[in-house]
């Protein structure tokens, strides 16, 4: 029967959710991480209702309610101290639960750990972009309004390309980098440190950083407002993102060189232009993809990114998604080989 099947195949794993051996772990660890990326190209966002981040933003809401009201910085460290607690608590709950089998556990495990990221959305948002340029620019231009801060009402063509094209090399960091990094990082801990409940942990540091960048883009800006509650959520997550954004910044160069893009120019335009923006960290994607394309990136008043060598034009999308593309692929297998690595020499 199924059953039997189900309990064969756990024996033969030898698994026990809190005395996982070294070989299983890393079995478990590795294929959470390429299944968790198979879902979200395959399938996307969760439904809204039960998406992690959907859930922690009405949490971050709540407490926002609650210490705003406290008119100093101490106010944001309440907000995340309280929003990473109550997050936990019921990613340990759902973790307890999952736990009566760990087939249902790796299962739970890989769709939790694939709404840490957004490949999908990512790159189909950039191509839905460019399909609106061919039929009705304004309806590209609301689209772009979804993505930025800027006024998209007047924006021409050249100006929505560049638009796009910021926003999503902007968000390989935050929406894949960074989690996965974090996930590398704590993955090789656990494998060599006994803990337990050790894949607990190892879910929450990636959903602990999804708090951290979801409190970023709700409050961490500096209008009346939020300026006090915000300083500490965008503080954290500009840490948390400075090994990862120039991790992923050279990748893309590699990209580019595998592309034959202009890979040189890419590596130069990164560290010559990746300072230029108000973020420490958003430069180092968004100038790399600029000067592999030799085009320039524009936001009117605060950056100019690359060089004027050519217009920029539609096309140019579809090149940064293929970019985007094999930089995240060239990302996933680096870290796969680099958990193989380290747990045979270690």
């Amino acid at each position: 029967t199924m059953i039997e099947y189900i309990n064969l195949f756990n024996d033969i794993l030898l698994i026990k959710i809190n005395n996982i051996t070294s070989l299983n772990m890393f079995i478990f660890i590795v294929s959470a991480l390429i299944f968790s990326l198979a879902i979200d190209i395959a399938f996307g966002e969760l439904p809204t209702k039960i998406h992690p981040v959907v859930i922690i933003g009405l949490i971050a809401n709540f407490f926002k309610k609650i210490f705003i009201k406290i008119e100093n910085r101490l106010s944001g460290l309440l907000v995340i101290a309280c929003v990473c607690c109550v997050s936990s608590v019921i990613l340990y709950i759902i973790y307890l639960i999952s736990s009566i089998n760990i087939i249902f556990l790796f299962i739970i495990f890989t769709i939790l750990l694939s709404s840490t990221f957004s490949v999908n959305m990512l790159l189909q948002t950039a191509v839905d972009i460019k399909t609106a340029l061919y039929d009705n620019i304004d309806k590209a231009r609301q689209l772009v309004s979804y993505l930025v801060s800027r006024d998209t009402n007047e924006l021409t063509e050249s100006f929505i390309v560049s638009a796009a094209i910021e926003s999503l090399t902007e968000n390989i960091t935050d929406s894949y980098v960074a989690p996965i990094f974090y996930y590398f990082i704590f993955g090789i801990v656990i494998l060599h440190c006994t803990i337990n409940n050790q894949l607990f942990y190892l879910l929450l540091i990636p959903m602990l950083y999804r708090v951290s960048n979801t409190l970023d883009a709700m409050i961490g800006y500096k209008t009346d407002e939020l300026i006090n509650i915000g300083f500490f959520p965008a503080k954290i997550d500009d840490v948390l993102n400075y090994l990862p954004s120039r991790i992923a910044g050279i990748f893309i160069v590699f990209s580019a060189y595998l592309l034959k893009l202009d890979g040189k120019n890419a590596f130069k335009v990164m560290i010559r232009d990746a300072r230029k923006c108000p973020s420490p960290n958003s430069g180092y994607t968004m100038a790399t993809t600029a000067g592999a394309l030799n085009i320039q990136l524009i936001k009117k008043g605060t950056y100019i990114l690359g060089d004027n060598n050519k217009c920029i034009t539609k096309k140019d999308i579809s090149k940064a998604v293929k970019l985007s593309k094999l930089s995240i692929s060239l990302y996933t297998l680096t870290i796969v080989l680099l958990f193989i690595l380290i747990f045979v020499i270690l």
